[in-house]
């Protein structure tokens, strides 16, 4: 970290050093909500390059999260995996007609389990 770090910079890498795993996952379900919300905007005002680079970057965070789940843990591991994996076949779909009612969609979600983790995390 430097000393040199614009403040809000440094108060985001110390808030995401110091998280717990759960508090982990909600900041990246926020980011992901975030990015795809800034997508469905540009979608509606046909700025397609904006809309597309959000999408990746809301598709990236949802890797992360399909990368970190925890198989062993059963059955809700296994409802998230199939969460996430149509989360990015909607967004391709998305991605391919243009469409933002359908990444809201996905926003939608996003938001029910973000949710439900905070509520997990404490936050």
């Amino acid at each position: 970290m430097s000393a040199y770090a614009p403040a809000p910079n440094v108060y985001r890498e110390s808030a995401v050093l110091t998280a717990t795993p759960e508090q982990l996952v909600v900041m990246l379900y926020d980011g992901a909500n975030r990015f795809l919300t800034q997508s469905a905007v540009a979608m509606r005002e046909s700025r397609p390059a904006i809309a597309g680079e959000k999408l990746r970057r809301a598709e990236a965070i949802i890797d992360e999260l399909l990368a970190t789940l925890d198989m062993s843990v059963g059955e809700i591991a296994q409802q998230l995996q199939a969460l996430y994996v149509f989360f990015k076949e909607h967004l391709m779909a998305a991605r391919l007609e243009q469409s933002p009612a359908k990444v809201e969609q996905v926003a939608r979600l996003m938001r029910e389990l973000r949710t439900s983790w905070a509520s997990i995390a404490g936050a």
